[in-house]
């Protein structure tokens, strides 16, 4: 038989345990709070464009936080998650279709998982099933940072704050936005560091890695990112923006560590209101139009590979037409996102027809597609056209 919280804590009067609950929640480890973590935790989000200095300031912040006295650990996205997550998967005729995003989106679901199973339990080292999608031998080594503390005195060790900085670019908030919602779901601190740097920093300090990334994914994420602006989202109002074109200083080091003390002394609390609700429906609902709308892009390519094999073009124009017909859907999904949480409002989403955004939205890359299409049958009939001519 399940006991009742005041057999847990006989000390505790039914009134008294209600009225302190949320001071008690760090410190007591009844049936009814199992699940959420006993000390103080935050999550913090480190965002910006690969390079911008995200790494060489978390590794500034692990060693402020020991002389707090916090147990911190940095989540490395690029190392948890595999690099395969990141490639486009290889169909018929050779089209590569982008299919990585929703393959990424799951690997970083799996990411904050992992985060969760460790808040509820945070006294216990589990093991990752093999199955996960995540390197279960740097999670291990982010958990053992947090249990074994070298840094810190070890009879008051397992009372020390839990700091968790997630390293990754973040360039949507709808990225942020599953952070935020994990902070809240267990009233952890939440707050966000923007490190904004001039794209020919970014540019030649990823070129002196030993493993660079290509240069093109940098200008592409210069084109998607959408820093954090608390004036447009209230929930991003614990964000400060750091200007790392220069090597990161004191100063910026100090307003990092302000940032986060005052985030575990303020722990996000769990009781939703209308204005963060309305803000999560819309970017699910937006979440909802770009994947019906990318859908039904998928088909309509598919229908033009299909109507140009039919019209026997070689491969070479094959491939010139999978890759401009996915060029362009990238280009109108990413524009289709951005302008529909830029222009629905909140009293707008209750009325919101998805189908028939998805229709009007789709129909404009209808013809652009075919404008591709038919650009590609001409340039081959012609060069055959012209080939018979010359043999004759």
């Amino acid at each position: 038989m399940r006991k009742s919280a005041d057999n847990n804590h006989p000390w505790l009067d039914y009134n008294t345990r209600k009225y302190f609950k949320p001071a008690l929640r760090w410190c007591m480890a009844t049936e009814e709070d199992a699940g959420v973590v006993r000390v103080p935790a935050c999550l913090c989000v480190l965002c910006g464009l690969p390079a911008a200095g995200k790494s060489s300031l978390a590794l500034a912040v692990l060693n402020a936080a020991a002389q707090h006295g916090w147990r911190a650990t940095v989540v490395p996205y690029d190392d948890l998650i595999p690099e395969h997550a990141f490639h486009t998967r290889v169909v018929e005729d050779g089209v590569k279709l982008q299919e990585m995003h929703t393959e990424w989106k799951s690997h970083r679901q799996a990411v904050l998982q992992c985060i969760e199973q460790f808040l509820k339990k945070p006294e216990v080292l589990v093991e990752l099933p093999s199955s996960c999608q995540i390197n279960s031998a740097v999670w291990k080594q982010c958990t053992q940072a947090l249990l074994q503390p070298e840094a810190l005195d070890r009879s008051w060790a397992d009372r020390a704050a839990f700091l968790f900085l997630l390293d990754d670019n973040f360039y949507y908030p709808s990225m942020r936005y599953e952070v935020y919602q994990l902070a809240r779901k267990y009233s952890l601190g939440f707050c966000q560091v923007h490190l904004q740097c001039d794209l020919e920093s970014c540019i030649s300090r990823n070129q002196s890695r030993d493993k660079p990334i290509p240069t093109e994914v940098i200008l592409e994420m210069v084109k998607r990112l959408e820093p954090p602006n608390p004036q447009k989202n209230s929930w991003e109002i614990n964000s400060v923006l750091l200007n790392t074109t220069d090597n990161l200083s004191k100063c910026d080091i100090q307003k990092v560590m302000e940032l986060i003390s005052s985030s575990l002394r303020t722990p996000l609390s769990p009781i939703e209101d209308n204005t963060e609700q309305k803000e999560a429906d819309r970017l699910k609902c937006a979440t909802s139009v770009v994947h019906q709308a990318d859908q039904a892009c998928r088909r309509l390519i598919s229908e033009a590979m299909k109507t140009a094999r039919e019209n026997q073009a070689p491969p070479d124009h094959m491939r010139s037409l999978a890759t401009q017909l996915n060029e362009s859907k990238a280009t109108f999904l990413h524009n289709l996102r951005k302008q529909f949480i830029q222009e629905v409002s909140f009293t707008q989403e209750e009325d919101i027809d998805v189908e028939r955004v998805v229709k009007r939205a789709v129909d404009v890359f209808d013809h652009e597609r075919k404008e591709i299409l038919l650009r590609i049958i001409n340039d081959f009939l012609n060069s055959r056209f012209n080939c018979i001519k010359s043999e004759k």
